[in-house]
């Protein structure tokens, strides 16, 4: 494993008691940072924060809701004395049906959380960023948004999961931009798919189709994502922002 440089830094990472969120928080202490897991499953986050040691705290959030997000900033910074990154992890893929048998709840709920759960992290957590740094730069900080190759290609049967990271990378275009002129960096990584526990909200057939369109012919790796997120999140990612960067194994290549 290369060694990335995240020393004496704190990061936030949303949805990160399981799957990419985990294995990103990982890379991010074993790089020498310290953590928070922002998850709406407290137990989870509280486990999986004890098994990264003493550099990792966990917090119950949900990211969806402006207050549990503008709490948790302020809980973070009690134990934190600034946050250095911001890894929004947090998503969940909806049914995998048609648009037009599309169940208008669970559109709904895709957009909460994949869409305003970005937003409101990144509302919340850009105020601080802005107030952090000395050297007149106007703030500093990292901020990671994890998209998708959906939302760059479109898949059928996941209109829902398409659109909402078509936003993400949307939001990550305009947001690296009106943050330039600081210290602030803004990019977002759009993976194929990567199999984690997020596989048990799809269907075999979905699963299929997404390894079909990959040419090197396997899925991801969590490791593979954590790398590169991980350098984002480094002082190294200094003229990179507003961009968007492929995992997806060859699929998506602009």
């Amino acid at each position: 494993m290369n060694q990335l440089d995240f020393r004496g830094r704190h990061a936030v990472v949303t949805g990160g008691a399981t799957g990419l969120g985990f294995g990103i928080a990982q890379r991010l202490v074993a790089s020498g940072g310290s953590v928070t897991l922002w998850d709406r499953d407290e137990d989870a986050a509280t486990k999986a924060a004890e098994s990264l040691g003493d550099k990792a705290f966990a917090l119950k959030v949900d990211v969806s809701q402006h207050a549990s997000v503008a709490q948790a900033v302020a809980a973070t910074l009690s134990h934190a004395p600034r946050i250095d990154a911001l890894v929004n992890s947090a998503g969940i893929t909806g049914p995998n049906t048609k648009l037009w048998d599309y169940p208008v709840d669970d559109w709904r709920q895709v957009m909460e959380v994949n869409v305003n759960g970005v937003f409101l992290c990144c509302r919340e957590v850009v105020a601080q960023m802005r107030r952090q740094g000395s050297d007149g730069s106007g703030g500093h900080g990292r901020i990671v948004n994890i998209a998708s190759v959906a939302g760059k290609d479109g898949n059928p049967n996941a209109s829902a999961y398409s659109a909402s990271k078509a936003a993400v990378i949307g939001l990550t275009k305009s947001l690296g931009k009106e943050l330039a002129d600081t210290g602030i960096r803004v990019n977002c990584v759009t993976p194929a798919a990567v199999k984690t526990a997020i596989f048990d909200q799809m269907t075999p057939q979905h699963i299929a189709f997404m390894l079909s369109k990959i040419p090197m012919g396997r899925f991801g790796t969590v490791e593979e994502v954590a790398a590169m997120v991980g350098w984002l999140c480094t002082e190294d990612c200094s003229f990179s922002t507003g961009a968007v960067f492929d995992l997806s194994g060859g699929r998506s290549t602009y």
